[in-house]
């Protein structure tokens, strides 16, 4: 097997995924998309959550959205709806949306930028132990 670097296994990943940018996110959420933020808790911590989102870790996530394991997660969303995974920075999102599309799950992408860039687009954040804050715009 020929060893790839890091960048390369990003962009394989990209290829096939139809990232969205933030908006584009919140608006397909709207429309019945399920929203996964796989951050680790202390991203959750000290920046807060995405009303709506499922939390579920990174290190888990394939079990707990598999249809055929035993782990599933009863909110996990099914192969065919639409699922967006939301990471920090949108590079670990990259590379499992494109894990769960070898699970079947054909529509999974993840947010471009991921929340840091959810978050400067001023969509609604919940900080932790705060109310959801409106959009500033």
């Amino acid at each position: 097997m020929t060893r790839v670097t890091i960048d390369e296994l990003l962009a394989t990943a990209r290829k096939e995924l139809c990232r969205l940018q933030p908006d584009e996110a919140l608006a397909a959420m709207r429309d019945g998309g399920a929203l996964i933020d796989i951050r680790s808790d202390s991203q959750i911590a000290r920046d807060g959550t995405i009303d709506g989102a499922l939390v579920i870790a990174r290190n888990v996530l394939e079990w707990r959205l598999d249809p055929a394991s035993g782990h599933r997660h009863p909110r996990a969303p099914g192969l065919a709806d639409h699922v967006i995974l939301l990471c920090d920075e949108g590079y670990q999102s990259s590379l499992a949306a494109a894990t769960l599309q070898q699970l079947g799950f054909a529509r999974a992408t993840d947010v471009d930028g991921g929340f840091q860039a959810w978050r400067q687009a001023g969509l609604p954040v919940r900080e932790a132990g705060l109310p959801v804050r409106a959009p500033s715009h």
